[in-house]
């Protein structure tokens, strides 16, 4: 699959803020690397800019955790050391900053943190990714995807598309298309099934299976990837429905590359980050 042209980085009087900047929402105390990962995948991505928004306790640490390219924005938190439900204020006014929103990855399953998710997802106008934690609290609240305002993205895995859905992991299995599409359609919202052939559907009946992949995907982090590869697309410009098929692709495309080189069984999230150009090269091509 040949990658659209807004990815391609013809224009050669662009600079850094043409090709968006995405807040990463993520991290907790024992779950900093999800954040960093989703992080550093954006820029590798192609974002111009990327910023980790985290606990303020825990921004020294993750400062040193994150690659330098990567800036930060501590949070307001709970006494677990998790984004506090106060931090909306301060991330409200910054909105205008950013062309996408990255949510989820290791926030925890704080109560506190949950209504913090509830409240960005349905009062934020800014183009969502959906992943881990944030599905967990969405799954308790669905109807909030109603009251939502700009582009939500969700990227369950089989068991997260349970929770969502109230269907058996198995049902969902052996009906990955028409759950998907049925969902998508039901929320008006784009949603990515992760699993062998991903299946990616719009809230207007558009389906892509995505053919790239494999088993050495099903590593810890991997999904952190892909939510931080879909918010750079985003913030380059690409649709909801196309950013959400280019970065599973893209995704895919870099475990295979990896898997040869580190075999599926050793493959782990990081490699995928370090393949993602060698992907970007090989899809110019074709």
């Amino acid at each position: 699959m040949r990658l659209p042209t807004p990815l391609l980085r013809c224009n050669s009087k662009a600079h850094k803020n043409t090709f968006g900047h995405v807040l990463v929402v993520a991290g907790s105390k024992r779950m900093l690397g999800a954040g960093a990962l989703a992080s550093l995948s954006a820029m590798r991505a192609g974002a111009g800019l990327v910023t980790l928004a985290i606990p303020k306790s825990l921004n020294a640490v993750a400062q040193k955790k994150i690659s330098p390219v990567i800036m930060t924005f501590p949070l307001k938190e709970t006494r677990d050391q998790t984004i506090s439900p106060l931090a909306l204020h301060d991330i409200k006014k910054e909105l205008s900053k950013y062309q996408a929103i990255a949510l989820g990855p290791g926030l925890s399953q704080n109560k506190q943190t949950k209504n913090f998710v509830l409240e960005i997802i349905s009062s934020v106008r800014n183009p969502i990714v959906i992943d881990a934690d944030a599905l967990n609290a969405l799954s308790e609240n669905i109807s909030t995807l109603a009251t939502r305002g700009g582009i939500r993205i969700l990227t369950p895995h089989p068991g997260e598309m349970s929770r969502l859905t109230g269907k058996t992991k198995t049902y969902i299995e052996s009906h990955r298309e028409s759950v998907v599409k049925t969902f998508a359609k039901k929320h008006n919202c784009i949603l990515i099934l992760k699993g062998s052939r991903s299946v990616v559907a719009s809230p207007y009946g558009k389906i892509y299976i995505n053919k790239t992949g494999n088993a050495g995907l099903a590593t810890a982090g991997s999904g952190d990837v892909l939510t931080g590869i879909i918010a750079a697309f985003l913030a380059q410009g690409l649709s909801g429905f196309d950013a959400a098929k280019y970065a599973t692709f893209l995704h895919g495309k870099a475990s295979d590359i990896a898997a040869k080189k580190k075999t599926k069984v050793s493959l782990i999230a990081t490699d995928l980050i370090d393949n993602i150009p060698r992907a970007f090269k090989n899809s110019i091509k074709t």
